[in-house]
C-alpha cells in the first residue's frame, strides 16, 4: 500500500533542514564569513551618508542556490 502524504514527509523533513541551516548561518555567519568584504561589494561613504550595496555577494549567492536547485531537480 503507497502511503499518499509520503512526499509531503520528505518536503517537511528537508524544509526544516534547510531552515535549521539557514539559522546556524544568520547566528554563527558573521563569523565564519566575512560579510560586505568581497570583492565587488559596492561600499560609498560620505560624511554621515553610507550607500552599500552587495553586488558581488548577491552574484556569490545566485551561483550557490543556482547549484543548489540543479542538484535538487535532479532527484
Amino acid at each position: 500500500m503507497v502511503n499518499p502524504v509520503g512526499p509531503m514527509g520528505r518536503f517537511l523533513i528537508m524544509a526544516g533542514l534547510v531552515l535549521v541551516i539557514l539559522g546556524v548561518l544568520l547566528q554563527f555567519g558573521e563569523k565564519i564569513f566575512n560579510r560586505g568584504r568581497l570583492p565587488g561589494d559596492i561600499l560609498i561613504r560620505r560624511g554621515n551618508f553610507t550607500f552599500y550595496f552587495p553586488l558581488g555577494t548577491c552574484v556569490l549567492l545566485s551561483i550557490i542556490l543556482s547549484l543548489v536547485m540543479a542538484l535538487l531537480k535532479r532527484r
